[in-house]
């Protein structure tokens, strides 16, 4: 249904292949799963097999690519290839512009030229296989990142198209939710459906997965069964993520009061209710697991935090400051949050003038020292003068990392910062956290990996419908 033969591409302004003479088939009824590191060429993957590449962007082309036995470039347009094509791209954020939930996949559908009966029967029938009835008056800002991923999904299966290019559609899901993409994906199949799927979850995503495809600066590395690749050692690591002797030393310091505290802390979006009645504790230097499924509560709990959201009920005390009345400045001084979508924080021109921003908001002194400083941690020191954009999904997550540690908070809080990493990059932000933990620095991390949770923090805290159901010791 999609054929590529000896594809290579260049983004504009760029001297190298983003991808390199791929060669490459997707048939009916088949799933084909692409896995690499941030920057080995994915997501051009997608875009070149959409035909996105010959329609909307400029740059330097090579080889063919082919939909349904027909040139991509013989399509009128990107809305003439949609009726065969369906894409989700890897930035939920970017794809959700209308007021409701209910809005965004009826807008996709009424493009599309369906009977007003033909349209109610889609929408009921896709709100429902993604788990989405009762959030359909919703507005998608005031979603969780899984649950905004699943509404652009939503949208893009409504289509019915019957080759689906899915760039990482589980990525910011939890366990339950990956699970149940597994299912609706197995019964696509059955439908006859071609999946050109990108991923980093392996082990959740094997039961639907033909055939597996591993990019390496922008070439096939090894393509084939599971057994086959895997039998590459270099494949196995981006595969399938090992966290385990990352441990460190535990610097928690119980003699000293609480650098967070909430007590009673309540919160609502309009009728919703996001907090009820947490009381939490996390000491100096602990670094702490948050977990619980999307729309559990655990984000709306770390904008507490810094800020970003003030408690309607009950209190939040951070370094000793009142968080519900401190100004975001003066909380940033004690706790820096990384997002769970870096490219959220990116604005500037280089890396360094990145990393400068805060340091020149906080008037931090001996302003060169503090970004150099940060950047050598974070091992981004030699790409100082690179656009922030322009690197790989991971150093891109480092730089976030570094823009929050130049500011020195004590408290780093990160959101899923292992989302759309392979293995190995998993495993190098994760042994760069517990070293700034051995630093002195408290940790908290939202994360849907029990693995995570389990091999790296001190303590899990876990999460259901806005409360905290569970508190212990990793692996109590």
């Amino acid at each position: 249904m999609i054929t590529l033969e000896s594809v290579s591409y260049a983004y504009p302004r760029t001297g190298r292949d983003a991808i390199s003479d791929i060669t490459l088939s997707l048939k009916r009824g088949e799933c084909v799963l692409v896995s690499g590191r941030s920057g080995s060429g994915k997501t051009t993957l997608c875009l070149a097999a959409a035909g996105i590449l010959e329609h909307e962007y400029g740059g330097r082309k090579s080889g063919s690519v082919a939909v349904n036995g027909k040139d991509v470039g013989d399509y009128r347009d990107l809305s003439d290839l949609s009726t065969s094509v369906g894409i989700l791209f890897d930035d939920p954020d970017s794809q959700l512009i209308f007021t409701t939930v209910e809005e965004e996949i009826l807008s996709a559908l009424e493009r599309r030229g369906f009977s007003p009966e033909e349209v109610e029967e889609r929408l009921s029938r896709v709100l429902a296989v993604t788990g989405l009835e009762g959030l359909k008056d919703r507005p998608p800002h005031a979603l969780s990142g899984g649950q905004k991923q699943r509404v652009v999904l939503a949208t893009t299966l409504a289509l019915g198209t019957d080759i689906l290019i899915l760039d990482e559609p589980t990525s910011e899901l939890d366990e339950k939710g990956t699970d149940s993409i597994v299912s609706l994906l197995k019964e696509l199949k059955a439908q006859g459906k071609a999946i050109l799927l990108v991923e980093q979850k392996y082990p959740r995503l094997a039961a639907v997965v033909d055939r597996y495809v591993i990019l390496e600066d922008g070439k096939i590395r090894t393509e084939g069964t599971a057994d086959h690749v895997l039998s590459d050692e270099t494949a196995k690591k981006t595969l399938i993520p090992d966290f385990s002797g990352i441990r460190g030393e535990n610097v928690t310091d119980r003699g000293r009061p609480p650098i967070i505290r909430t007590e009673g802390l309540s919160f609502r979006y309009g009728d919703d209710e996001a907090l009820s009645g947490i009381d939490l504790e996390i000491a100096p230097g602990e670094f702490v697991a948050i977990v619980g499924e999307n729309g559990s509560g655990k984000t709306t709990l770390i904008k507490h935090f810094i800020g970003l959201l003030r408690p309607e009920k009950g209190t939040v005390r951070v370094d000793g400051k009142d968080a519900a009345k401190a100004p975001v400045a003066e909380l940033a001084h004690s706790v820096g949050l990384v997002f769970q979508n870096p490219d959220h924080m990116f604005f500037a021109d280089s890396v360094f003038d990145e990393v400068a921003f805060g340091v020149d908001n906080l008037k931090i002194p001996d302003r060169e020292r503090a970004v150099i400083d940060a950047l050598s941690t974070v091992r981004l020191e030699h790409l100082r003068d690179l656009y922030p954009r322009w690197l790989s999904r991971g150093e891109r997550q480092r730089l976030a990392i570094g823009c929050i540690l130049a500011m020195k908070p004590p408290v780093l809080i990160l959101d899923e910062p292992t989302t759309g990493l392979d293995g190995e990059e998993s495993r190098e932000i994760i042994e760069l956290i517990k070293r700034l933990q051995g630093d002195g620095h408290t940790i908290i991390m939202v994360t849907h990996s029990r693995e995570i949770a389990e091999e790296c923090a001190d303590r899990i805290v876990r999460m259901d419908a806005g409360k905290i159901v569970s508190d212990s010791a990793a692996g109590a």
